[in-house]
């Protein structure tokens, strides 16, 4: 009987502690403060939660951080990013503030800026600022275009623990007559932690062209790789996900995966990149849907592609360190128009182990940012 009762106890020990017996990571949920929109997260290895969220009209608004402690329960004051008011906005949900964590902990923040009143499309900027030596406070933004104008949907930022800091946009090739298949994803490369930035380069020479006016997502791991996710559009009806991939610190680029979808439309969607212990999770959306991928940058393998079966946008994908995945999106977004947020989570081999969840009142012109937090639990704020 002794006998018995011992290897039962260590196979319901096993049972407990087994990574794909074990609970799924628990979900906290969080809504933006002061009645904000468009948030985007990111959670450092302390714990401590950092928030970027716009506020004010579609057309023209501002831009705000706050930081919660991992011991607080709320954020603390929020802080304005940018110094010039309402240089920022919201419309199209895609064109909004992007933000990185970077070397020592600073916060590097850049977003579409507006053409001036008697300038055109082709002179709106792309805006960067920085969190000053002190951390109370933002550097004056500053346009990092210097030939490759032309925004229409977002840029990004990507920062590294070394202090390179990549700002990326996609624009029309200078000289461009082909409209979106001759656009380009461009970067511009800082080495001094954003101090200063060198002129922006084209990231590839494939012409892969990009769509107009949908959204992309840059990202720096802790190895020193950075990645692209945004929508080609080498001919009308080409509108594939691609992900780009430098080993060198952004000074090259290649392609590193590619989604198709066949359709003669601008989706406005947005992407998504974070890291994880076994890789880098891209997320995207397709035929409707939305999906995410993992890549090990050391193999250059990526997995086949995850997606629950519903119509959705704006897709986030964060995960733990035991390979669980939080999938989180949008549902009955459209122009102008709120909705939802849902989510679900996924195991290693991208099999859900999660009911759905769902929150209501997402506002218009919004989206839901997702985080990890160092006991592997997860947190979205919409």
């Amino acid at each position: 009987m002794t006998r018995t009762i011992f290897t039962l106890g260590v196979f319901l020990l096993c049972l407990a502690t087994h990574p794909a017996a074990a609970q799924p990571g628990k979900v906290t949920i969080l809504r933006t403060p002061d009645g904000g929109i468009q948030p985007q997260a990111v959670m450092d290895d302390q714990g401590a939660l950092h928030l970027i969220y716009y506020k004010g009209e579609s057309k023209g608004g501002d831009i705000f951080y706050a930081r919660k402690q991992a011991a607080d329960q709320n954020f603390l004051k929020p802080l304005p990013v940018n110094s010039r008011a309402k240089s920022a906005m919201s419309a199209g949900t895609i064109r909004g503030a992007q933000m990185a964590l970077g070397k020592n902990g600073r916060i590097h923040v850049a977003w579409n800026g507006h053409a001036t009143e008697k300038g055109t499309w082709m002179d709106a900027p792309m805006l960067y600022t920085r969190l000053n030596d002190k951390g109370n406070g933002f550097e004056p933004e500053r346009n990092v275009i210097t030939t490759a104008g032309g925004l229409d949907g977002g840029g990004s930022v990507a920062a590294d623990s070394q202090g390179n800091v990549f700002v990326m946009w996609h624009a029309p090739i200078p000289g461009n007559t082909n409209g979106e298949v001759g656009r380009a994803v461009f970067v511009a490369r800082s080495g001094d932690d954003g101090k200063t930035f060198a002129p922006e380069k084209q990231a590839v020479s494939i012409p892969t062209g990009a769509c107009g006016c949908c959204g992309m997502k840059s990202f720096a791991d802790s190895q020193g790789n950075v990645f692209a996710f945004y929508r080609s559009a080498s001919t009308l009806t080409n509108r594939d996900e691609t992900l780009l991939f430098s080993r060198n610190r952004g000074q090259d680029f290649e392609i590193a995966y590619s989604h198709p979808w066949l359709v003669a439309a601008c989706p406005m969607s947005s992407a998504f990149l974070s890291e994880t212990k076994t890789g880098v999770l891209a997320a995207g959306e397709t035929h409707g849907r939305v999906f995410f991928v993992r890549m090990d940058p050391k193999s250059g393998k990526i997995s086949s592609p995850v997606s629950p079966e519903v119509k959705a946008k704006h897709p986030v994908s964060v995960g733990n360190e035991r390979g669980e995945v939080l999938l989180v999106w949008t549902e009955g977004t459209a122009w102008g128009k709120g909705g939802s947020v849902a989510w679900q989570i996924f195991d290693q081999e991208g099999r859900s182990i999660s009911e759905k969840g769902r929150a209501e009142g997402l506002p218009a012109w919004s989206l839901a940012t997702a985080a990890v937090k160092p006991d592997g639990s997860f947190v979205i704020v919409y």
